[in-house]
């Protein structure tokens, strides 16, 4: 899953670095994620993983990391699995 959100990253983030020699926890936004790529990113990670965003996960701590992002796309897996 890390994978595929760094490769998401890669193409939506318009990051000026490299995703995939980022540390899981790099301040995505220190390094130039913009409010208007989150939303690019938001939703390539909705079609790549057919989840949809709650409001409670649209904010700056859920697209800070990578980290963050895999963690709450596992939460919206298994709330999606629950329902």
């Amino acid at each position: 899953m890390e994978q595929q959100i760094r490769s998401i990253l890669e193409t939506s983030a318009h990051l000026g670095v490299p995703v995939q020699s980022l540390d899981a926890n790099s301040d995505l936004f220190a390094l130039g994620l913009s409010s208007l790529a989150t939303v690019d990113v938001m939703l390539a990670i909705e079609n790549a993983f057919d989840v949809e965003f709650s409001d409670e996960y649209l904010c700056r701590k859920t697209f800070r990391s990578i980290a963050s992002l895999t963690s709450v796309v596992t939460q919206l897996k298994r709330q999606q699995a629950a329902s």
